[in-house]
């Protein structure tokens, strides 16, 4: 049975990349501009751990804007994530399909608050954080280099770390900040 649900969602994966529409994105200025945040998280509890860690860091860099933490769904993180500043959002069955991908009521949920900038903090497959940024064309969608590509994401991060996830996400949270605020890195 999870075979059948793993080859249905790698089916309404490809028909979701056939029918993507990338905008085209302007660097920094999308950045700068970003009023709506979504960070994907990845499920595993030991990465979710590292995460919280560099949450003052991604709070720092859009501090002007509101951070949505989107759990992967059966995820556990109210007891991981602080809920003072961010708006965590997890999946329940009720708002995936068979396959265990977000149902289109759950997408428009989220089109609804119209994010600016997604950042995929999955470092493996995930085919829920695939969906979700199939979902999003017009926004910008950041995500580790070497892993997904286009169409899932219209800018990549590469890092110097192969295995070393901690070090990959903060890669990832530093080259946000040193598009987000060139004279920072001048100064300093």
């Amino acid at each position: 049975m999870k075979r059948l649900k793993k080859i249905l969602a790698g089916f309404r994966l490809s028909m979701l990349k056939k029918r993507q529409e990338m905008s085209p994105i302007t660097i920094p200025d999308d950045i700068v501009a970003a009023r709506h945040i979504l960070v994907l998280l990845p499920p595993g509890q030991r990465e979710l751990t590292m995460i919280k860690d560099m949450l003052p860091e991604i709070t720092r860099v859009f501090s002007n804007g509101e951070i949505y933490i989107l759990a992967s769904p059966g995820s556990s993180v109210y007891n991981i994530f602080p809920r003072k500043g961010y708006r965590i959002m997890t999946p329940t069955s009720q708002h995936l399909d068979w396959s265990e991908l977000p149902k289109k009521n759950y997408i428009k949920t989220l089109e609804e608050i119209g994010f600016d900038v997604i950042i995929d903090l999955n470092l493996g497959v995930n085919y829920f954080s695939q969906a979700i940024l199939l979902s999003f064309g017009r926004a910008l969608k950041i995500g580790r280099g070497n892993h997904l590509g286009t169409p899932f994401y219209n800018l990549e991060i590469k890092s110097r770390y192969i295995r070393d996830e901690k070090n990959i996400y903060k890669s990832i949270i530093t080259t946000i900040d040193r598009i987000k605020n060139p004279a920072a890195i001048e100064a300093g």
